[in-house]
């Protein structure tokens, strides 16, 4: 593995940081050489060529040889829709990837000071007009935002204080953290995932369509991914793939 190290700021208090990665821009291309008992050491055009081939043609196993690391810090509902593509990496068609892992911060063992997403006063968004599920335009400070904001703002409040006190009455931390909201709450965990797996995530998620939280870790995502493989990418996008 070689280690990274990068981070990028997500919402107000989260972040992605990019700890290691395991393979370059050659790791697809020899292992799908090595059918011909071929490798290369130096990426030349002959390989991005292949590497377009691969995409294009949705052969998918070269890129699971390709490994990379993060820890994310986020909002407790963005880690649920994340989740679903560590559920779904064994299953999913096109997928196949068993060696996906992910481990994350619990509140049965730890009881460090809890930390939520707070939206702006412009950042409230409207129920969409014609869909079951997503957002609309966001409202105005002067139409609700200021006052939801000081409104979820004081929920906390109020919740953070009754789980200090049963913390300090001697209830078990994992039955106290019943008190916090837990949708807004930040957890963090290490994801491990192949440089496929991570980059269909990251097609889905920077969609307009996908909720507007995830698709910001999905560009930052996106962006340290570009960083160290930058041909993969390259060609991910111009074929429409990202």
């Amino acid at each position: 593995m070689t280690e990274v190290n990068k981070r990028k700021d997500v919402l107000d208090k989260g972040y992605v940081i990019l700890h290691d990665t395991l393979g370059t821009d050659l790791t697809p291309v020899n292992s799908a050489r090595v059918s011909y008992n071929k490798k290369k050491d130096k990426l030349d055009e002959k390989d991005i060529g292949l590497i377009k081939f691969l995409v294009r043609d949705n052969h998918t196993s070269p890129f699971r040889h390709a490994m990379i690391q993060f820890e994310v810090y986020a909002p407790l509902m963005v880690a649920r829709q994340w989740w679903k593509y560590i559920v779904g990496s064994s299953h999913q068609e096109g997928i196949g990837d068993t060696m996906t892992a992910w481990n994350e911060s619990s509140r049965r063992y730890i009881t460090e000071e809890p930390t939520f997403y707070i939206p702006q006063p412009n950042e409230w968004r409207k129920k969409p007009a014609n869909s079951k599920q997503g957002s609309g335009e966001n409202f105005t400070p002067e139409e609700l935002g200021l006052a939801y904001t000081a409104e979820l703002e004081k929920f906390i409040q109020h919740a953070e204080a009754i789980y200090e006190r049963a913390l300090g009455i001697g209830i078990a931390p994992e039955q106290a953290r019943l008190f916090l909201p837990a949708y807004g709450m930040y957890v963090r965990w290490y994801w491990t995932a192949s440089l496929q797996s991570v980059l269909h995530f990251v097609a889905q998620r920077i969609k307009e369509d996908a909720q507007y939280e995830i698709q910001a870790y999905a560009k930052e995502v996106l962006a340290l991914v570009e960083d160290q493989f930058p041909n993969v990418v390259k060609v991910y996008k111009e074929q429409g793939k990202l």
